[in-house]
C-alpha cells in the first residue's frame, strides 16, 4: 500500500497561500525598486528561518556538505531562472493573470515525470495537458482578440510579459522534478538553503551589473525590463518591512512546498498549486482593481480542469 498523499498536498496548499502574499509585496515593490535589491533583502533575512529550521528538522548545517552538490545547484539554478521571469512578468501584467500562466508547470511536469522520474503517464493525462495548453493560449490571447479591431495582426495582441511567466512555469516544473529526485537523500531544509545561496548569489551578480555606471533603465519604457535593470535606492522604513517581510515568507513557502514534493508523487500534487489562482484573482481586485476578463477566467478554467484530471486519473497514487 502506497503512502498518502495528503501530508504533501497540505504542504503544498499552505506554501502556495503563503506565496500569495509575497507576491503581492514584490508586485507593489516593482514600480520603485529593483528586482535584485527586492532579493537580495529576502535572502539575508531567510537565512535565519532557514539556518533554524536546518538546525532542529535538517539535519545541522553539516547537512549542506550533501554528495548530491551538483543536482542541488541546478535545481536551484532553475528555481532563480523561475522567479525572476515570474517577478519580472508581474511587473507588467495583472496578478491573476501571471499566477494563472505559471500554472502551466504542472502541465510541464506531467509530460517531464515520465523520462525524468520514470512515473507512469497515461493517455488521457496527455490528453489534459493539451487541454491545459489551450488554457493558456486563451490567456495569452483572448482578451486582445476580444478588443481588437478587424485585421489586426496576432503578433501584436499578445503582451511579451506572458512568455517570462510561461518560462518561469518550465523551470519551476523542471526544479520540482529535481526535488521528487532528491527526497530519498535531502530534506526539504537542505534544499531550500542551496535554493537561498543561489538566489542571494544571482541577486547579487544583476545588482553589480546594474549599479555600475549609468542607469540601465533611463529610456525604456517596458515595465518588466524597468524593474530588472533599475539601480537600487534607499527604501523607507515601511518599504524595508515589506520587503524584508518577503524573506521569512519565502523561507517558510520555499520549506512547505519542497516537502511537498519529497512527500508525494509530482504529477498527483502538483495540480493543488492551483489554490493560489483563486488568492491571486481576489488580490488583484482588492489591491489593484485588476478584473480578469471573460476570456481569462475561461482559460483558468481550462487549465484547472486540466490539472485536476490529471489527479482524478491516477487513483493508484492515492
Amino acid at each position: 500500500m502506497g503512502h498518502s498523499p495528503i501530508p504533501g498536498i497540505l504542504c503544498l496548499c499552505a506554501g502556495a497561500s503563503i506565496f500569495s502574499m509575497q507576491d503581492v509585496v514584490i508586485k507593489l515593490m516593482s514600480s520603485g525598486y529593483p528586482l535584485s535589491e527586492v532579493l537580495t533583502v529576502r535572502c539575508l533575512v531567510a537565512c535565519v528561518p532557514l539556518v533554524l529550521l536546518l538546525q532542529f528538522g535538517g539535519g545541522g548545517l553539516r547537512a549542506l556538505n550533501s554528495q548530491h552538490l551538483g543536482l542541488l545547484l541546478i535545481r536551484s539554478a532553475m528555481l532563480l531562472v523561475s522567479y525572476t521571469t515570474y517577478y519580472l512578468a508581474m511587473a507588467s501584467l495583472p496578478l491573476a493573470v501571471v499566477v494563472a500562466l505559471s500554472f502551466a508547470a504542472p502541465l510541464f511536469i506531467v509530460l517531464l515525470s515520465g523520462p525524468f522520474l520514470g512515473e507512469t503517464v497515461r493517455p488521457s493525462q496527455f490528453v489534459a495537458v493539451l487541454i491545459g495548453f489551450l488554457g493558456v493560449l486563451v490567456i495569452c490571447f483572448g482578451p486582445y482578440f476580444a478588443d481588437a479591431a478587424p485585421g489586426a495582426e496576432a503578433a501584436a495582441l499578445f503582451d511579451p510579459a506572458a512568455l517570462l511567466a510561461l518560462a518561469s512555469a518550465l523551470f519551476y516544473g523542471a526544479s520540482a522534478l529535481l526535488a521528487r529526485k532528491l527526497a530519498d537523500t535531502e530534506s526539504g531544509a537542505v534544499m531550500a538553503s542551496f535554493q537561498n545561496i543561489i538566489f542571494l548569489s544571482g541577486a547579487s551578480l544583476i545588482a553589480l551589473t546594474t549599479n555600475l555606471g549609468a542607469d540601465l533603465s533611463t529610456g525604456i519604457a517596458d515595465e518588466s525590463l524597468q524593474f530588472l535593470l533599475r539601480p537600487w535606492v534607499m527604501p523607507d522604513r515601511h518599504d524595508l518591512l515589506l520587503i524584508a517581510s518577503t524573506g521569512l515568507v519565502g523561507a517558510g513557502g520555499s520549506f512547505l512546498l519542497t516537502q511537498a514534493y519529497r512527500l508525494t508523487q509530482a504529477n498527483v500534487v502538483a495540480p493543488f498549486e492551483y489554490v493560489s489562482i483563486l488568492l491571486a484573482a481576489m488580490l488583484g481586485w482588492w489591491i489593484w482593481d485588476e478584473v480578469p476578463s471573460l476570456a481569462t477566467y475561461a482559460g483558468i478554467i481550462l487549465i484547472i480542469g486540466a490539472g485536476l484530471y490529471v489527479l482524478r486519473s491516477k487513483p493508484d497514487a492515492i
